[in-house]
């Protein structure tokens, strides 16, 4: 069971519990039905309360969120981990694992391993991540804790992306096409005005005649985005043989998510977390220096 305590400001003297939590500590009306059913699952001041009772500045009020049962299979391997608290995990993700569970991952995914770390902490194994990355991107993936800290955090976050294009691009820029999928059991998408609103921006980093290693960030979060954005161009991502073709040293596109910005949910703190440029992409990226450079 995750117990967080509020103590009321003076602007909130007078108000109801309900309107304090609802509008001040944003907890979802979800959460708050479902509080109303738990013992002890809202306090006052150390006592039982209700979501109509009245607060005053200095009071307490307190929010006991029960753990719920794993319904996921562990998977016993080691996490790259760069951030942990009672609310948080935050993991820097090997490109070759799926986040989640499916007919070609049983047992084998991010989910699971998230899962059996958890276990043993004796932690609920519930996976809630908040923004996930495609099989064969790697980088950082948020994992929230309870049910409060999903919701306070879904699109209240700020992401940067490295990916290596074999196009060349000297000038920085952005990418306003829309997504479309054109067949709904299959995960392929492309650029179509029958589409939904995508906006991506990009900053050159360092180019060569044959490729451009870029910092992206997504104004959108359509599936599969930047990778079919750059595709579009005429220059997909290394490696990325849905949208281009195979690299001898990325086995899969060569996108990473390095660095994630955003204001914990319960502490306040500002958070800006980082993850290196995973091997095979450096692999990649001093094969195609060597090849013949220009920055």
């Amino acid at each position: 069971m995750r117990t967080i305590t509020y103590v009321v400001p003076e602007e909130y003297d007078g108000a109801k519990v309900y309107t304090f939590l609802k509008t001040h500590m944003k907890i979802s009306l979800t959460l708050l039905r479902s509080l109303k059913r738990v013992e002890d699952g809202l306090l006052l001041n150390g006592e039982h309360t209700r979501t109509v009772d009245i607060i005053h500045t200095g009071d307490t009020v307190t929010v006991n969120m029960p753990s719920k049962e794993p319904k996921i299979i562990p998977l016993d391997i080691p996490l790259d981990i760069v951030y942990e608290d009672e609310d948080l995990l935050v993991i820097n993700k090997p490109g070759d694992l799926a986040m989640h569970e499916s007919h070609n991952h049983q047992g084998d995914a991010l989910s699971n391993a998230v899962a059996s770390y958890l276990m043993k902490k004796g932690k609920s194994a519930v996976f809630r991540c908040v923004g996930r990355l495609d099989k064969g991107t790697s980088g950082l993936v948020i994992c929230a804790l309870n049910a409060h800290v999903a919701a306070r955090l879904s699109g209240n976050f700020e992401k940067r992306y490295l990916a290596i294009s074999t196009g060349k691009f000297t000038e920085d820029g952005e990418i306003i096409k829309p997504i479309y999928r054109p067949d709904p059991i299959k995960t392929y998408r492309t650029v179509d005005e029958r589409g939904d609103y995508a906006e991506t921006h990009y900053e050159v980093q360092e180019y060569g005649e044959d490729y451009t290693l870029l910092r992206i960030r997504l104004v959108t979060g359509r599936t599969h985005q930047i990778r079919v954005h750059f595709a579009s161009l005429g220059a997909p991502l290394y490696g990325d043989t849905m949208y281009g073709t195979a690299d001898e040293d990325c086995f899969r596109q060569a996108l990473h998510c390095e660095s994630v910005r955003f204001i914990h949910p319960v502490t306040g703190e500002k958070l800006h977390l980082k993850a290196e440029m995973p091997e095979e992409m450096q692999r990649l990226m001093q094969r195609l220096r060597n090849e013949k450079t220009q920055v």
